[in-house]
Formats: C-alpha cells, structure tokens, sequence
C-alpha cells in the first residue's frame, strides 16, 4: 500500500453505507446526508488522545470501540437515534496491522448501530481521534439537561467507577483477575442507546457521566436552576470495585474516586415520582441495572449524605482537562 491519506482511508475508513438516508458519503467536498422530517438534528463531538484519554498500550479495537461509545453517550443522553459521523485521525506512522484492528472494530460498531462514516481527515502526528457524531429526534422527545424539576428523583444506570478503578489498575500495574471488569469498563464502556430512546416517556432531563458523577450533576443543577441530595449508600459500586477497596485501600471506599475521576459514561436522569416504578420497568426491558441516588430539591447546590447523614465534601469536582 502506498503511504497516502488517499490510500489509508480508500483501504481502512471506506465502509458500505447501509443507511439510505446518505446521498453521498465520500469523494467530494462535503458530504450529503437527507435529514428526516419533523426531526432534530443532534450533533456532538469527541476527542480521545493517547497518553490522556486512553493508556499508550491501549489495542486498536479499545481505542475505536471507546472512541465511538463516548460520542454515543452524549446521543444517548438527549434520547437521540445515531445516523452518520465524521472521523478524523492522526497517526504517528502508517502501521497496518494497527489500522487493520481498528478499521474492523469500527465497522462492526458501526453495522451494530445502523451508522454510516460519512467523511472526515487522516493526518500525520500523535494518535488522536476526532469524531462528531450526528442523529435525530423528534422535538417533544429530546432529553435536556435544564428539565430537573424539585421533587424529582435522581437516576444513574450502571455502576459508578468502574473506569477510574480500572485506570489505577493499569496505571499500578496491579495483576488480580477479579479486576478485570474494571479495566473492561474503561476500554468498553456501553451507550444505552435503545433505554434512552424510550426513557423520554418518563423523564425530560438527563447527562451522560463522561466527567464523574459529582461534576456532570452539577451541570444538571446549574442548568435547571435546582440543588441536589445524593445519598452516597444508594451509589451503585461493582462488586469489582468493592474487591479493590478491600484489599488496595484498606478496605475503605473511596467516594472521590468513583464520583469524580470521570469516564463512567452511563446516563445520569430525572423522573416524577409518579413514573418511579416505570423506569425500573424500562431497565428491565432492556436487561439495564439502575439506581435511585436522591432527588432534586427547590434549594440550590448539591448535598452528598453518607450513612450516618453527614455531608460528605469532595476537593475535587470532576475530571479537568487542563
């Protein structure tokens, strides 16, 4: 293969498009997608970076399969149905083998969601990876973040810090099989994609948990203009996470982080009490844990309550990227 831009994505980023909706998804200056009628068009973006989003000896199939997860995520969080993306990729060389493990990964995440690559860049430098991810709604349905109502109980699916246990594994070096889920859920993280797009029969506000539970709430509050009581014993905590808490910490659980290391990408939502029992109904549909950690409350700010009802503070707020 000859080492051109042209030739890279001719051989690795040039997938059939299953979606009829793709007018043209390559070989001119812009794509051309038909948007369906009476939809929103939702549009996100994502960065992930070797060294800083995802470790240097992370595999080609982690770093595309959490590079379109996390782009999911934010659909997900507003209910949307993924369409098209656009990716663009730096490379430090041309490594084959390395494009031929993501390229497959990619696709097969791609067929699984009904998504076409529609265009983007290869460019040579450090490995990074640009998506921005496109879909649609209707109007009525679209989950936001400034729709928390006081009163409202608050929900997260999944297990909260898995991910950030997980980069401490690798980080450490630490070899203990009963820790390997923790390093999954931070190279395979999961978009509950199907949940959210029934989830609006329930609930009008939600936030995907991409930067800890603690900083990404607090988007929530600040939106709607609302505070928070959370109840750190109603926190969802893996039993791998507990295992890494007994024998790395001493047996203590460490609330900073699994509320504010980030990574998580599960969904964080509001619901009306009257619609409590349905979205466990929901959950269940889709084989889907989640969790009621407290509620939404008319006075401003979050408070953080441990067992004995004492207001737990944290010195950090959430992952920084700077």
């Amino acid at each position: 293969m000859n080492n051109s831009e042209f030739d890279v994505i001719k051989k690795y980023f040039t997938f059939d498009n299953p979606r009829n909706d793709v007018m043209l998804a390559g070989g001119d200056d812009c794509a051309i997608v038909e948007a369906p009628d009476n939809k929103q068009l939702l549009i996100t973006t994502d960065t992930l970076i070797s060294g800083v989003h995802f470790p240097k000896a992370t595999s080609p199939e982690d770093i595309a399969y959490k590079s379109l997860m996390v782009n999911l995520s934010d659909l997900a969080a507003m209910g949307a149905i993924p369409a098209w993306l656009t990716l663009a990729i730096s490379l430090p060389t041309i490594d084959e083998k390395w494009l031929s493990a993501f390229s497959n990964q990619f696709s097969s995440v791609l067929s699984e969601f009904n998504i076409s690559l529609i265009g983007g860049d290869t460019t040579k430098g450090p490995l990074s990876i640009t998506i921005q991810a496109m879909g649609f709604a209707d109007k009525e349905k679209v989950l936001r973040r400034n729709q928390a109502k006081p009163e409202d109980k608050i929900f997260v699916t999944g297990d909260l810090g898995d991910a950030a246990i997980g980069l401490q594994v690798l980080a450490k070096g630490i070899t203990d099989e009963k820790l390997l889920p923790c390093i999954n859920r931070l190279n395979r993280p999961e978009a509950h994609i199907k949940f959210a797009e029934e989830l609006f029969q329930y609930s009008k506000c939600a936030i995907d948990i991409s930067d800890g539970l603690i900083a990404d709430l607090n988007h929530v509050l600040t939106a709607s203009q609302c505070g928070a009581v959370v109840r750190l014993t109603q926190i969802p905590v893996s039993s791998a996470a507990q295992a890494y808490f007994e024998k790395y910490h001493d047996n203590k659980t460490d609330w900073s982080m699994l509320l504010t290391k980030g990574d998580d990408y599960e969904l964080c939502f509001t619901v009306n009490s009257d619609h409590y029992d349905a979205v466990f109904a929901l959950a269940k549909k889709y084989q889907l844990k989640v969790s009621c950690i407290g509620a939404i409350t008319k006075s401003r700010g979050m408070r953080c309550l441990d067992a004995n009802g004492e207001h737990v503070m944290f010195s950090s707020r959430g992952f920084n990227h700077f």
